[in-house]
């Protein structure tokens, strides 16, 4: 590793090394983080901002959420209670099931006592058989509605008068559809439904429309802002927030009565509540003294009820994570096909070896197994599927991005003919995600190995095998790449989309960031130990990855570098780190490392600050594609990263502007983005922030970590920045001893989830 002097950039060398928050906490999310941050934002501390345009709405709910019988029955009831109101509550007296069990649930952990009954039907489900495969309907392709132009029209009209930007007309009728302009005259904090809005914001468009009947403690206001909060939640990648979390952020919100408000939530059905246990502990749990209850044997006392806590959460994410906990269930209770002999599944398991046929042997007599390992790793799935196709199994493999799909592809290309061998990654290439060369838009299949496609383009249809009659995915092993990146309601169509005997792997790198959106899957199934786990034992080669392997474990080692595969830069200001960033981008590193511009990515904490994405983006444009930026900042030639939806970002390149939008070419397809979406889902992309770069990786990365960027690192995020890195890492550094303390000792924060509560009673207690 090398430490460059002032002007001699990539020239010298000595060793050093550099990181971002992978969330925040459950209280600070639900009170702090803003909406409409960017798609992978909920994981940067700085500049999540309004600008990718991150829009909750129906558009968004995922189709599993139909699969959840239970949850659709408590709907039943909380409507059937809502007619059943008549007036508003009054200090809980009229208060019923669920919303009475909540007060109680409540105030009793809240003093340290147990609740005295359960706050849902659904909180301690009883264990349950694997089920036959339900009737599944394909899922549509999702397209982003078009509101009419009048309801636009009408809308920015009433914007206007409340004083919001006009420019949040067409997000606002979208999402609220062609009544949107009556919807905000009757509830104006329906605002803060659109990406960006806050609650101060929202209250000042509503005190200008109401006057002096907006107040903290109006009911509309109340469960908006109850709704918003759980938002930001999410964004922060918790699916259900506890009780006093919730009321915490509500009081700092001006909710007069926080507690009122919840039950109020529960009782309208915006929100679902549950009483989970919470996991044993080592110590023995105090018993009751039950001599004075007057029974000699103490029966009643010999079995203590576990701790509980209450948990709070929006339906669509409930009904995600249950939805994804009946369907791992599925896959686990239920026997795979038998696709071959067991001497056929043994042979392909003999011939790959080590780990590989380790991981050969666990798939064949297991509906769910999960594999982790670095970049290195990714040659044991590729043996995997070889090994099935050769027994005749219908395999496809899916990938987070396009790019990941280009790279397993070319990996699975690169094996010998007929064989299953497991022999070392390629990795070398580009890598720029700008190409996607012998890989079509549909997913075609290859002559000598099995399909790849995105896992966005599986489950839209666009790639992969298509689907049966009832919606299964026609297929008999899926092997899911970058199994970090999903989230619940990704995971959850997974699932639901396999059919009965097929088999699922479940592949990646525990150690980068977790999933843009809510839930932590893959490290919450790892926990469980629920079905088969594989660990490779193969380490990414050279000084590369011997670094990044010291780092997943806590350690931020010197490395040798002979060929300058990894330079610390030190600089002392945010000024000099913008300098000697464009410097290394634009001259260092082509000429002493011989990566071009074109393949040289950046990778900085946050969006925001002095040299966050926005500030190294325009110094590095202005350096390298300067122009007028005349359709929304942008000019042809220019790098963006394209979102088009929460945790996806494409790589790519602006080839024109027209009356249709922005034309880019991402990974080798070409994508018009329509003009007033430009703003909400295209950035520049010279430099991305960790979480935008996870499931890409280059020849050479410059990773910048500035002085004000300490607070931002942990872990998980050196661990993804240094990790995208083929060839050459570049470490501009400023931050000094912050570095290693957030190595050693700047774990992930912990996300709020259900899916281990809701996996236990369906799980034999033997599994994994």
């Amino acid at each position: 590793m090398s430490t460059e002097p002032p002007e001699e950039t990539a020239e010298n060398a000595e060793p050093g090394t550099p990181g971002e928050s992978a969330d925040t906490s459950q209280t600070a999310a639900a009170s702090e983080t803003a909406p409409g941050t960017a798609p992978d934002a909920h994981a940067e501390t700085e500049g999540t901002e309004a600008e990718d345009g991150r829009t909750p709405g129906a558009g968004q709910v995922s189709e599993a959420e139909a699969e959840l019988l239970a949850q659709r029955a408590e709907r039943e009831r909380i409507e059937r209670r809502k007619a059943e109101r008549r007036g508003p509550i009054e200090a809980g007296g009229k208060l019923s099931g669920t919303a009475a069990d909540l007060l109680a649930a409540v105030r009793a952990v809240e003093s340290g006592e147990q609740p005295v009954a359960p706050v849902s039907e659904e909180a301690r489900p009883a264990p349950r058989r694997p089920a036959p495969e339900p009737v599944r309907q394909a899922p549509p392709v999702t397209v982003e509605p078009v509101p009419a132009e009048g309801v636009v029209a009408a809308v920015r009209e009433v914007l206007a008068r409340g004083g919001a930007p006009e420019a949040l007309a067409a997000q606002a009728a979208g999402l609220l559809g062609e009544g949107a302009a009556q919807a905000l005259r009757a509830d104006p904090w329906q605002l803060l439904r659109v990406a960006g809005v806050r609650p101060e914001q929202a209250d000042g468009f509503a005190r200008a429309l109401l006057g002096g009947e907006a107040g903290p403690d109006d009911g509309r206001r109340e469960r908006a802002v109850t709704g918003w909060l759980l938002e930001q939640a999410a964004v922060a990648g918790h699916t259900a927030l506890e009780v006093s979390a919730l009321t915490a952020a509500l009081a700092r919100q001006g909710v007069p009565d926080p507690e009122e408000a919840v039950r109020t939530a529960v009782s309208d059905g915006d929100v679902l509540v549950f009483r989970d246990p919470l996991p044993q502990t080592d110590a023995p749990a105090p018993r009751r003294d039950t001599a004075s209850d007057g029974d000699g044997d103490g029966a009643d006392g010999a079995e203590e009820e576990r701790p509980v806590r209450v948990l709070v959460a929006l339906e669509r994410y409930a009904m995600a994570e249950e939805s994804l906990a009946d369907g791992l269930a599925r896959l686990i209770g239920s026997a795979p096909r038998q696709d071959g002999p067991d001497a056929e599944w043994e042979r392909a398991a003999a011939s790959a070896g080590g780990s590989a046929g380790e991981l050969i042997r666990a798939v064949a007599g297991h509906g769910l197994v999960l594999h982790t390992g670095g970049e290195a790793s990714l040659a044991e799935p590729a043996a995997l599927l070889r090994a099935a196709r050769g027994l005749g199994l219908r395999a496809w493999a899916a990938a987070h991005t396009p790019v990941g799909r280009t790279r397993f592809a070319a990996l699975l290309e690169a094996a010998p003919a007929g064989g299953t061998g497991a022999g070392d990654p390629d990795s070398g290439g580009s890598g720029s995600g700008e190409t996607d060369a012998g890989v079509t838009a549909a997913g075609g299949e290859r002559a000598g190995g099995p399909a790849v496609a995105t896992v966005a383009g599986l489950l839209s249809g666009a790639e992969g095998p298509g689907r049966d009659a009832d919606g299964a995915l026609l297929l008999d092993l899926l092997v899911v790449l970058d199994a970090p990146q999903l989230d619940v309601e990704t995971a959850a169509l997974v699932t639901e989309s396999l059919p009965d005997g097929s088999r699922l792997l479940l592949a990646g790198d525990p150690g980068v960031l977790w999933s843009a959106g809510p839930g932590r899957v893959f490290a919450d199934l790892l926990a469980a130990r629920v079905c088969p786990q594989i660990a490779s034992r193969r380490p990414d080669p050279g000084p590369l990855g011997e670094l990044v392997s010291g780092v997943g474990i806590g350690e931020l080692n010197q490395v040798a570098a002979p060929g300058k595969e990894v330079v610390i830069v030190p600089v002392r200001d945010p000024g000099e780190a913008v300098h000697r960033t464009v410097q290394l981008v634009a001259d260092s590193v082509p000429r002493a490392i011989g990566v071009p511009v074109e393949e040289t990515q950046v990778i900085t904490p946050g969006h925001g600050g002095a040299v966050g994405t926005r500030a190294l983006n325009a110094a590095l444009k202005e350096r390298l594609n300067p122009g007028p930026g005349r359709f929304g900042g942008f000019d042809p030639g220019d790098r963006i990263a394209y979102s088009p939806a929460l945790g996806r970002t494409v790589p790519g390149r602006v080839v024109k502007a027209d009356a249709d939008g922005l034309h880019l070419s991402c990974a080798g397809e070409a994508v018009v983005v329509p003009q007033e979406r430009v703003e909400r889902s295209v950035r520049h992309g010279w430099a991305l922030t960790a979480h935008q770069a996870v499931g890409v990786r280059w020849p050479a990365v410059v990773v910048v970590l500035p002085g004000d960027a300490v607070q931002a690192l942990s872990r998980p995020w050196v661990y993804t920045a240094f990790s995208r890195a083929d060839r050459h890492l570049s470490v501009v550094h400023g931050v000094e001893q912050a570095l290693p303390r957030a190595v050693a000792e700047g774990a992930a924060k912990p996300r709020t989830t259900r899916l281990p509560v809701l996996l236990a009673p369906q799980v034999p207690a033997a599994a994994g």
